[in-house]
């Protein structure tokens, strides 16, 4: 074996340890990159072979009622390849093991509902067929939320008349792959649901015979989709026509597309920091090596070997490093990516998952890991490979010392030797002294990151549900009524008070820019249901007032408060209007606009219509109202605030809780590595030095606070660095994850960097402590031993 590769293998059991922080860094990196991109990749073909199987249509459009001859006419549109006329009608259910009605959506199909646009899978039993009792097959989350299954039964009040829902299937649809109750922040599997049942015997319950109120389309690759629906939205005018949308703008690939959007954007920065510590160690590791061994180094060099012989010695070491951190990286990730597509399955619902498989993504991360390993030992391997021969011969030059700095010059010449010593050590090392606090501080910072979120969804809990939404339940109706149905409202028992409001879908646009949505009238000065600004104060709506709009909705239109924007009316209108922005208020919702319900009556050229109520109950009297509303045949919606915040908290708790704890868990991994390395470099450095004061008496405590203090001044130096950092990261990851959907904002908590910093002081501990075990087994004759 040649004297290299005797030195390289020596090297590695030698380096053991910075060895084992390199590596657990790399696969820290790796894992969160191929389990981010694994989970992408896995979400993505699952997504579209479950698209394609099964037709999810391209364009949809909402109506009031049209003839089944109308879907000839949208047939023959150049592009369209096929057209779906259905009856979608929202109704409550009652559940037997809940008090509370449940809203659910009822869609009709037909016979070859497997097979037609937006088919339906089935996960068990069978599809409904036309009989003398109605059946349906139940959306897989809806029915393990109530332990349904085929042979179980349902009652529904369609359309005024209590009906007995026979259930003969479990199944899925591309439309409904997630499953969410108009008005809320997450599902809530437990009170809304999906029912498919067939045309036949839906028709006769709405008064749909040969009608239909919901349009799904599927194009013609290649299709011109805004001209299609433009064409569209001429035809179905006549009969209500509420605009037709494209795919994109269908809230269940909406918000899957929106997780995809986060997860992606997550794939990128958390990897990043990761490879950034990894570059600061591998510099600080090999500067040292390069440093301690320059006289072997040279030695070799007058034997005859080439500088590139010894560069390759060390850039094995370095790519041994990254292949065992890749290695261990691709396993750990591969299996948490598995792990995240069971807690998707939680939400999105597939009929399978597909399996994470490689990709170019993790090839240009295996890339990228070598990169940086490089690129944080070029230097010094440079420098190893430029060392003349001449060195070998020459004695190290003395240290240079100057007036210290670190404090003044008068602060030192007040303090003890051993201290005097510390401060020598760290300004005669600066480059090592700065990359660790600089890894110190990431450590630090990506720790204060995985508490992050918990303060910001308290706010957001607090903001929409306490500040916002002050009302115990909604109520929403089958149809616009008159203001009479408020004082129907007013008089069930437990309800104490009631705001109305007035919905209608628009679209609003301002220059090439638009979105389509619900626009809410909302009293004068509401109090159940309010919209607040930045100070959780409540905005007033007084007549003449303009609109208010998100500013989630002010960024996707490009506009700003008192800039004028056409609104296009889309139920049973066929004209657009023009209003101004008088305010933009944050929100952590989908977008949506406010205005005066009065002026919105008005600018429609109607009466008093309301389209639902807010309501304020004793709870005391909540089992009546429910049983109250089960009666009221005009009811078909009904949100109980109460348990949606249970439902949000829940939610929240099962999907981060795991997530936070591998942030937490690799964010703690970082400090330990970045503390072991520079207390074993300072300890290493420092070897003959520390035998040589133990000769001359020094107590091993006093050594160990040696030791000590160098880390206590580096980690007091990162954490006025890692604080910004913190705020910088969290700040990313807020524009990371603002989707159209949701959003996050800046919420910065004291505990949350208490909590950073103590688990980056418990690591620094740790590893000192690990570092100290080996100053008790110093052996000193051997460290004080002259080489010849």
């Amino acid at each position: 074996m040649r004297s290299l590769n005797r030195m390289f293998f020596a090297e590695l059991l030698k380096l053991w340890r910075q060895g084992i922080a390199i590596v657990g860094l790399l696969a820290c990196g790796i894992a969160i990159f191929v389990m981010s991109t694994g989970t992408i990749r896995a979400l993505e073909t699952s997504r579209e072979r479950y698209y394609r199987s099964y037709r999810f249509a391209d364009i949809f459009a909402q109506l009031v009622r049209a003839p089944a001859s109308l879907l000839d006419r949208i047939s023959e549109i150049p592009g369209v390849k096929s057209a779906t006329g259905r009856i979608v009608r929202d109704v409550l259910v009652d559940v037997p093991e809940m008090v509370e009605p449940v809203s659910c959506r009822l869609v009709s199909i037909q016979h070859d509902a497997r097979h037609a646009v937006n088919g339906l899978y089935l996960r068990s039993g069978r599809l409904p067929e036309p009989s003398d009792r109605v059946e349906v097959v139940v959306s897989e989350l809806f029915a393990q939320a109530h332990d349904l299954k085929p042979g179980d039964s349902l009652m529904a009040n369609m359309a005024g008349r209590l009906e007995r829902l026979h259930v003969v299937g479990i199944g899925l649809s591309p439309e409904y792959v997630y499953v969410v109750q108009p008005g809320l922040l997450l599902s809530d599997d437990r009170r809304f649901g999906v029912l498919w049942a067939h045309q036949r015997d839906l028709a006769p319950a709405f008064n749909m015979e040969g009608a239909f109120n919901h349009l799904s389309i599927e194009l013609h690759n290649g299709a011109n989709r805004s001209e299609v629906i433009h064409r569209i939205d001429v035809l179905t005018k006549p009969y209500g026509g509420l605009g037709a949308y494209d795919r994109s703008e269908q809230e269940s690939h909406q918000r899957v597309s929106d997780e995809m959007h986060q997860v992606r954007a997550m794939a990128i920065l958390s990897p990043t920091i990761f490879l950034l510590v990894a570059l600061f160690l591998l510099h600080i590791i090999f500067s040292r090596l390069v440093h301690q061994q320059q006289e072997s180094i040279a030695t070799l060099r007058a034997f005859g070997y080439y500088p590139r012989e010894i560069g390759w010695h060390y850039t094995k070491i370095v790519l041994v490093w990254v292949c065992a951190g890749v290695a261990l990286g691709i396993v750990v990730g591969m299996r948490v990516a598995v792990w995240m597509g069971s807690l998707y399955m939680m939400f999105f619902r597939f009929p399978s998952m597909d399996p994470p498989s490689l990709s170019w993504e993790w090839i240009a991360a295996i890339l990228m890991s070598f990169a940086v390993a490089l690129l944080g030992s070029f230097t010094s391997i440079r420098a190893a490979m430029r060392l003349p021969p001449a060195v070998a011969m020459k004695p190290e030059s003395p240290t240079r010392f100057r007036s210290a700095t670190m404090g003044g010059g008068w602060i030192f010449a007040r303090i003890g030797p051993v201290a005097r010593m510390v401060v020598r050590r760290l300004e005669s090392n600066p480059w090592i002294t700065l990359f660790s606090t600089i890894g110190l501080a990431l450590g630090l910072a990506i720790l204060v990151l995985s508490a992050f979120m918990q303060g910001t969804i308290d706010y957001v809990i607090d903001h929409q549900f306490s500040a916002s939404q002050r009302q115990d339940m909604t109520f929403t109706f089958r149809e616009n009524c008159s203001a009479s149905a408020l004082q129907d409202v007013l008089h069930m028992e437990g309800v104490r008070a009631a705001e109305p409001f007035r919905s209608i879908p628009i679209r609003i646009r301002h220059g090439h820019r638009s979105k389509r949505l619900g626009l809410i009238g909302l009293d004068a000065q509401p109090q159940l249901f309010r919209v607040v600004n930045e100070q959780n104060q409540s905005i007033d709506f007084p007549d003449g007032s303009g609109l208010a709009i998100t500013r989630k909705l002010a960024e996707l239109i490009d506009a700003v408060e008192g800039d004028i924007v056409e609104i296009e009316l889309m139920e049973g209108q066929d004209r657009s209007i023009t209003l101004p922005i008088a305010t933009i208020f944050p929100n952590y919702t989908g977008p949506a606009a406010y205005m005066n319900r009065f002026e919105l009556h008005r600018l429609l050229e109607e009466g008093e219509r309301i389209s639902g109520a807010f309501l304020q109950v004793d709870m005391s009297q909540r089992e009546n109202v429910y049983r109250q509303v089960k009666e009221t045949p005009a009811i078909v919606g009904i949100l109980d605030k109460q348990a949606a915040v249970a439902n949000f908290k829940s939610i929240i708790a099962r999907s981060t809780f795991w997530m936070r704890t591998i942030n937490a868990l690799f964010a703690a991994f970082i400090a330990f590595g970045v503390s072991y390395n520079s207390a074993l470099i300072a300890y290493t450095e420092r070897a003959r030095d520390l035998a040589t004061m133990r000769v001359m008496g020094f107590s091993r405590r006093e050594l160990a606070a040696i030791l000590l203090s160098e880390m206590g001044i580096i980690t007091l130096l990162a954490i006025p660095i890692g604080i910004p950092l913190s705020y910088a990261f969290c700040y990313w990851t807020t524009l990371a994850v603002d989707t159209e959907s949701h959003r996050f904002p800046m919420i910065f908590r004291l505990d949350g960097f208490v909590y950073g910093i103590s688990v980056l002081i418990a690591s620094i501990a740790l590893s000192s402590f690990a570092v100290l075990r080996l100053l008790r087994q110093i052996d000193i004759l051997a460290v004080l031993k002259v080489h010849g």
